[in-house]
């Protein structure tokens, strides 16, 4: 019987199911309720087959910007081969955690996958190096954070309706993909403030209470993208070469499991490396539901404005293993994502997007003409953040194919 399956329980005997909307679950009281939504900027008639929150899901699964994330970086670059996560695929393994975690938790699933699907939205090329350009070289527009770019996409960006711009999503979707790494408001952090004030006009419009915490389902989705880049990172680095099975030895949280491989009779290390990194996630989502379950207990929501006013996180991991996976967390970057290889590929990486910025911006270079008639009376900080919207929004491969088209050289990502 598997850790999951023996600590699977119900924080009481009522019944949940009455009054479910559309292909909705049975939930607990402090779940979200696509039933009492808040609702969408422009009001939509409901459907009958689904809930608001499945809705939201559907419309993040057909947008463009879900399609781009398969050639987006995660941590290799596209080319560097095909086994790799990209951006999409660690989407959907973060889909597939946060919903096994939310069905535990009795939570509303489909509003937790859909924010584990649309966290990683407004990602440029090129994952993280990518992201440091494009800040670096939109200072004077405000900077770039990829959860604003997010929520820009599902906002304003995405044309696919006649009615709105973007995807008029739910409150509980946008506060959540908004507020699923915590409440920006308050904390004093540069980032966060950024954040408060990027968000400023369409707070008028909507009010997304950046002062208090998410859903349990958006911290949930927090949790699982921890588990699923913390793990699948490991999988790639070692199937790369960049750190082996050894070199694991002295993370205390994997010490136990390295052991119970050595120990083995059949050894194969692919095989290895699968069975480390299964037993990694089953050990941390097993610790999630753990120790969250004990803070529902203490905390008796009795709704999910509960969850939001309680000041502190209910989602989470222990103490303990939060510390162990910050060793971990050490560990991968120094050793890999520090790595020389990984390094100078991402170097060349931000070269490329800092190049292709100051090409479009400076007007030596054309965007494509929706583009261009989009930026023709614009100032020059709003042509800047439109410049950055059509970057953040290339894959790795179109964005060196564009400074291919552009500039004499461009740098070898292989």
């Amino acid at each position: 019987m598997s850790i999951l399956s023996t600590t699977a329980f119900a924080l009481s005997d009522l019944d949940y199911g009455a009054g479910l909307a559309p292909g909705q679950r049975a939930v607990a009281p402090y779940a979200a309720s696509a039933i009492a939504s808040r609702g969408r900027v422009v009001a939509e008639a409901g459907c009958p087959m689904r809930s608001d929150f499945q809705r939201d899901r559907d419309r993040i699964l057909h947008s463009a910007s879900f399609r781009r994330l398969m050639y987006k970086t995660q941590m290799f670059i596209v080319y560097e081969g095909d086994v790799y996560r990209t951006r999409l695929t660690h989407s959907l393994e973060v889909a597939q955690i946060a919903r096994t975690i939310a069905r535990q938790l009795l939570l509303d699933e489909d509003l937790a996958e859909t924010l584990a699907l649309a966290h990683d939205l407004g990602h440029p090329p090129f994952g993280h190096a990518g992201e440091r350009a494009l800040d670096r070289s939109v200072a004077a527009a405000g900077g770039f954070d990829h959860n604003v770019q997010s929520f820009r996409i599902v906002t304003r960006l995405e044309a696919r309706y006649e009615r709105f711009d973007g995807l008029n999503l739910t409150w509980e979707s946008l506060e959540g993909l908004i507020k699923h790494n915590g409440p920006p408001a308050g904390t004093g952090k540069a980032r966060d403030e950024r954040v408060v004030r990027a968000l400023g006009p369409f707070q008028e419009v909507m009010d997304l209470e950046l002062d208090q915490q998410a859903s349990a389902e958006a911290q949930v989705a927090a949790l699982a993208d921890d588990i699923a880049w913390h793990t699948h990172d490991i999988d790639d680095g070692l199937r790369a070469g960049l750190i082996d099975l050894g070199d694991l030895g002295d993370v205390e949280l994997l010490r136990e499991e390295l052991l119970r491989i050595e120990a083995r009779s059949r050894r194969d290390r692919s095989r290895d490396i699968y069975e480390l990194v299964r037993a990694l996630i089953t050990r941390l989502v097993a610790d999630v539901l753990s120790e969250s379950r004990a803070r529902l207990r203490a905390l008796a929501p009795a709704g999910p404005e509960d969850v939001r006013g309680a000041g502190r996180t209910v989602i989470a991991f222990s103490d303990d293993l939060f510390a162990r996976l910050e060793a971990l967390r050490t560990f991968l970057f120094e050793r890999l994502y520090h790595h020389p290889r990984v390094m100078s590929v991402m170097r060349a990486a931000e070269t490329i997007v800092e190049e292709l910025v100051e090409g479009y911006a400076s007007g030596r270079n054309a965007m494509p003409e929706p583009w261009m008639q989009a930026g023709g009376d614009l100032d020059e900080a709003a042509r800047l953040r439109l410049v950055c919207d059509f970057v953040s929004g290339m894959t790795d491969r179109y964005a060196i194919g564009q400074h291919e088209r552009w500039f004499d050289a461009t740098p070898d990502l292989r």
